[in-house]
């Protein structure tokens, strides 16, 4: 029979093995927190998986203390659950947790996009590279990296702001976001309608209008809680 451990070693080996140069010599657990955090913006672990620290400390090649390191600062930032006795768990989130990331994410994203009343120039390009990204993945049919690059989309706009700690702040809340696109069993009719809207927002902001797109992204964020809402009440 295969073990959690064997089966995780198994998913890993083509996975994380490629970020182990990411860590070098001077790793920390902060940097493993970060690779572990984009893996889960990526989608690359589910909720309710159980984090291997064998697979994922040999994949990588840190040591266990490293890793629990890590694991703990994930913990506290809501990705992962522990679980006495059982292990590291990737979080399943609830109705509730998918309300309030949405209540936090339209008072920080609106208000950087309000604060734009000049076009931003070369400030849009990591914007406008996650659009394009998002346009290739849609031609190929790569849907999850569609939703990857819709994350990006909204991290870039972030940068707008300026602020490291806004950043900081809400690569954590996207990252998490990542957890509730799960609930979406089909994601092609749940991301592909956005990727049009981000192009909108693109568009509205190379005008300098951040009045408009702070209301187009309103919008956009209503009716993304609104379906993910009514997607978890489903299965729950």
């Amino acid at each position: 029979m295969t073990t959690d451990a064997e089966s995780m070693g198994s998913i890993l080996s083509t996975g994380l093995e490629a970020d182990r140069l990411l860590l070098g010599r001077t790793s920390t657990a902060e940097r493993l927190a970060d690779i572990l955090r984009g893996r889960i913006t990526e989608g690359f672990f589910e909720p309710g998986s159980r984090l291997s620290e064998e697979a994922i400390g040999g994949a990588l090649g840190v040591s266990r203390n490293t890793l629990r390191e890590a694991f703990r600062l994930l913990t506290h930032e809501k990705l992962l659950v522990h679980e006495l006795n059982r292990g590291v768990f990737v979080r399943r989130l609830s109705v509730e947790d998918v309300i309030d990331l949405y209540k936090v994410r339209k008072l920080v994203q609106c208000a950087v996009l309000r604060e734009i009343t000049s076009p931003p120039g070369d400030k849009l390009q990591a914007v406008e590279a996650a659009v394009a990204d998002g346009e290739d993945a849609k031609k190929r049919q790569a849907w999850r990296e569609l939703g990857t690059a819709n994350i990006h989309f909204h991290q870039a706009l972030i940068t707008l702001a300026g602020s490291p700690r806004v950043d900081e702040l809400v690569r954590g809340l996207l990252a998490e976001l990542r957890l509730v696109f799960h609930v979406m069993a089909d994601p092609q009719p749940f991301h592909e309608p956005y990727l049009e809207r981000n192009r909108e927002i693109l568009e509205t902001l190379r005008t300098g209008d951040g009045v408009t797109a702070e209301r187009q992204l309103a919008a956009y964020l209503d009716d993304a809680e609104e379906q993910l809402v009514e997607a978890y009440r489903r299965v729950m």
